[in-house]
């Protein structure tokens, strides 16, 4: 291979930008990490560098690229699950409307670890996000203060905080709802009119709060009363909900199934019993899926409005933030 050759094949360095630009390696490199304005390197030289890491075709990293515009126009989401069909759908639904107004979506998922959420939104603020949005956060005030502290902007969605916008569904009018059609089944399929157990989430998310306060209203509207037993709240896995029925002194006939996580917990349950035993109960779910919509006991679920979720999530983003700002959007009942 000649010389000219294997000069044009070796890769640019920023020591071969600094020479072509006429300034010293140190300053590439500040400008291409994006630390150029700490530095108080001039507009002029950190366009002059990366005008020429372009022409080069160096491998100008996200910060660097953005350096010259005002805004970066990229926007970051974390959620807490993908093998979740709300949560995916609300990650495919934000990376199609962000994309469809010119913005540049990255997502990251955090596995509703606190530590993590931390961590991810610590992540994305490197990559010089106009705006975060705390989809399904354990502690979304604690990413608020982080984000506000570097002059990111910040919406809850899914579950609300006290220091950003909020965007949520209305868990507790779908909850009274879906309360009342549970009972309503276990009245006309098997004659009986007793309280409902109520199994899934944790009582210290917001989401399971509401859902539990429609299921004790819609309950008293019927003028029955729940025992306290009822309520079980070990969290959303399966083998938690699993073992927590299997526990039961005695068999429920009516179930508010909180996530379809805790389904999956609930039908391994079912499937354990002796038929007739399991054909003597009905359920519904808060949360959608079509093939769970079609088990037959599960006689209702809650689909929530991610497309609304969605359109309310990016009319926010062209709004001023305010902290206290709460918007319910109402949820889909589907029934057998």
């Amino acid at each position: 291979m000649s010389a000219s050759n294997a000069n044009s094949a070796r890769r640019t360095t920023i020591y071969d930008l600094a020479e072509i630009v006429g300034t010293s390696p140190t300053a590439v490199s500040s400008v291409l990490n994006g630390s150029w304005k700490k530095r108080r390197i001039s507009q002029n030289l950190a366009d002059r560098v990366l005008r020429a890491a372009e022409e080069q075709g160096y491998a100008v990293n996200i910060q660097a690229s953005v350096l010259r515009r005002d805004k970066s126009k990229i926007v970051g989401m974390v959620v807490p699950k993908y093998d979740n069909r709300f949560f995916g759908a609300i990650a495919e639904q934000f990376e199609e409307a962000a994309r469809a107004t010119g913005l540049f979506p990255v997502i990251t998922c955090t596995q509703r670890d606190p530590d993590l959420e931390i961590e991810a939104a610590r992540g994305l603020l490197s990559y010089q996000v106009d705006r975060l949005v705390a989809c399904g956060s354990t502690n979304p005030d604690r990413i608020a203060e982080l984000c506000a502290a570097n002059g990111v902007p910040t919406i809850n969605l899914d579950l609300p905080g006290s220091l950003a916008p909020s965007i949520i569904s209305d868990s507790y009018a779908g909850a009274f709802s879906l309360t009342n059609a549970i009972l309503d089944a276990c009245k006309r399929d098997l004659g009986i009119c007793e309280a409902l157990v109520f199994i899934g989430g944790r009582l210290d998310d917001h989401n399971t709060r509401e859902r539990r306060r429609g299921f004790l209203d819609a309950h008293a509207a019927r003028g029955l009363d729940v025992p306290a037993e009822h309520i079980l709240t070990p969290g959303y896995a399966p083998l938690k909900a699993r073992r927590v029925l299997e526990d039961l002194p005695s068999r429920p006939h009516g179930l508010f199934v909180n996530s379809t996580i805790t389904l999956e917990g609930v039908v391994h349950w079912m499937q354990a019993l002796p038929p007739p035993e399991a054909a003597a109960i009905r359920y519904g779910t808060f949360d959608y899926d079509p093939f769970a919509a079609l088990l037959p006991q599960n006689v209702g679920m809650i689909e929530q409005d991610v497309p609304n979720l969605i359109a309310r999530l990016m009319a926010q983003m062209e709004e001023a933030p305010a902290a206290h700002k709460l918007i319910k959007v109402p949820c889909k009942l589907h029934l057998r």
